[in-house]
C-alpha cells in the first residue's frame, strides 16, 4: 500500500461485473482499493470528496470512482457502520448495480 490507510474497510466485497471488468484490464482489485483507502477517492465531484473527507471523522459512507485502463468505470463504497468509524463493508461495483 503507497500512502497510510485513513480508515477501515470492513468486510470487502466485489460484484462479478466489476471483478470481470478489472481482470480484462489486466489491472487488481487491489490497485482501486489502495487508492480508495488512502484517501484518493478518484474521478468523484469536488462535493463528494468533500463529503468523503467529512465521513473520515463522523464514521459516514464513502464513495470512490476510477476508470480501468480499458475505460470501464467502477465505483468503490464503504458502508457506514456507526458513528464511531467502524465500517460495515466496501464493495467494488459498477455504477449501473448500485
Amino acid at each position: 500500500m503507497i500512502g497510510t490507510a485513513k480508515f477501515r474497510l470492513g468486510r470487502t466485497l466485489a460484484t462479478p461485473a466489476a471483478l470481470q471488468a478489472i481482470k480484462e484490464s489486466g489491472q487488481d482489485a487491489a490497485f482501486f482499493l489502495n487508492r480508495h483507502i488512502v484517501g484518493d477517492w478518484g474521478e468523484v465531484c469536488q462535493d463528494d470528496a468533500q463529503l468523503n473527507n467529512e465521513a473520515l471523522k463522523d464514521g459516514g459512507h464513502i464513495i470512490s470512482a476510477y476508470t480501468t485502463l480499458k475505460g470501464v468505470r467502477l465505483w468503490i463504497i464503504t458502508e457506514a457502520m456507526d458513528g464511531q468509524g467502524q465500517r460495515a463493508a466496501t464493495t467494488i461495483l459498477l455504477p449501473d448495480e448500485y
